[in-house]
């Protein structure tokens, strides 16, 4: 069973930006878009590029290596070159602190 580990404070991403965390081994993208968090696996599923590093837009995140984009809410795949949607991980807000299930 997952647990909900903070990986951070709510203050510490502004709306429309990522940051890369790392729990437990795992890279995480973590999101703001408008007030609310998401997480994603920092990896691309066509070649594992960083999706930390990518564009965002609304609730969109462009790889920044090949173009492929990705639904922050769900991870699912919105363009090629990705088939496969990249992981999603729960995410709930306790207090001032973002916390990830892993």
């Amino acid at each position: 069973m997952a647990e909900f580990v903070k990986v951070a404070s709510t203050g510490e991403i502004a709306p429309g930006q990522c940051r890369l965390v790392t729990v437990n081994g795992a890279d995480i993208a973590l999101f703001n878009v408008d007030g609310n968090f998401f997480a994603l696996s920092n990896a691309c599923t066509h070649d594992e590029g960083p999706l930390a590093e990518g564009e965002i837009a609304g609730h969109e995140v462009t790889c920044p290596w090949h173009g492929a984009k990705f639904d922050i809410r769900t991870g699912e795949v919105l363009g090629p070159p990705a088939y496969d949607a990249v992981v999603r991980y729960d995410v709930r807000v306790t207090g001032g602190d973002i916390e990830v299930a892993v």
